[in-house]
């Protein structure tokens, strides 16, 4: 089995570039490949114009990379040491690493545990240490896998805005992320491309991959939970599919309508009215990176393929 079957695809210089594919898919592989960590059986691999088999030393001196729960360092050196070990890998001068320092701790939430011990730290400190010291080096080229896992929603906020803040400052700088949070890759990403079972399947901006979905509108209604069934819903010409369940907190029935245009949404409401359903909310459902990439990939970021079991 290939981990990666002609993968053909070039990041540009100053952009934000998202890799999303499933559990599995090859970006990982991928990721190590272009990281000088893993070498390709075949095909040829640049960063920055160097060759990621023949010339690993000129990658390595302008990438770094973040990944997701690695380990952050050496449980017996503080954050701030950490921090600054991992500068002087890079022959980042004195004066300017303790700047960074500085101000990657402020970003990440990390002063007040600056002086702790590594050994100490919860999981959620320690992923933004490791994310902290992948920009220590101000490399030319970033790789980002998962960096907000395990962090919180104000943390993963955070880093979010320093990396689209690091970009923005000088356009020689680049990133290539991997997420399974598609809501990160649809706001941080020029780009991204769409990976499964080693192949790229879909590769535009965010907004171009959306235009590319079959046309049809969805609405997603808060109906009364009593009245009668809402079968008869489908008998109505135009209306292609409806999905609907309970409400856990408030007891409505949240429905989903798909219907081939949208005056057929009155009649809908007409209908829901004869069915003593009382309308509480109306929205019109807009195309996600999400329902892009279930199109492509006919799974979700986390479901397991059909017949591989649980």
């Amino acid at each position: 089995m290939r981990a990666l079957q002609g993968v053909d695809l070039e990041v540009h210089r100053g952009e934000c570039f998202g890799l999303l594919g499933p559990n599995g898919a090859g970006k990982s592989t991928l990721i190590k490949i272009l990281t000088t960590l893993l070498l390709p059986t075949s095909g040829r691999a640049l960063v920055v114009g160097y060759d990621v088999a023949t010339e690993p030393f000129q990658v390595r001196r302008r990438i770094n990379l973040v990944s997701g729960g690695d380990s952050s360092g050496y449980g017996v050196l503080t954050v701030r040491e950490t921090l600054h070990l991992f500068s002087q890998f890079y022959g980042v001068p004195g004066p300017v690493a303790r700047r960074r320092e500085e101000e990657l701790m402020e970003i990440t939430g990390l002063r007040d545990k600056a002086d702790a011990r590594l050994s100490g730290l919860s999981t959620g400190m320690k992923q933004k240490l490791n994310f902290a010291r992948g920009f220590m080096s101000d490399p030319e080229v970033i790789f980002l896998d998962e960096p907000t896992l395990g962090l919180d929603v104000e943390a993963s906020r955070d880093v979010r805005a320093f990396i689209a803040r690091w970009v923005r400052e000088r356009p020689e700088r680049t990133v290539l992320l991997t997420t399974h949070y598609m809501m990160e890759a649809d706001e941080l990403c020029g780009r991204v491309a769409i990976i499964d079972h080693g192949r790229i399947l879909a590769l535009d901006t965010p907004s171009a991959l959306k235009r590319t979905l079959p046309e049809e509108a969805a609405f997603e209604f808060q109906v009364s939970a009593t009245g009668q069934d809402l079968e008869p819903l489908l008998e109505i010409t135009g209306v292609r599919s409806i999905s609907h369940h309970a409400h856990p907190g408030t007891g409505a029935v949240e429905l989903k309508v798909v219907v081939q245009e949208d005056d057929v949404i009155g009649e809908v409401l007409g209908r829901l009215k004869g069915l003593d359903r009382s309308v509480l909310h109306l929205t019109k459902m807009e195309p996600t990176l999400e329902t892009v990439f279930i199109h492509h990939v006919g799974r979700g970021l986390t479901d397991e393929e059909a017949g591989n079991g649980a």
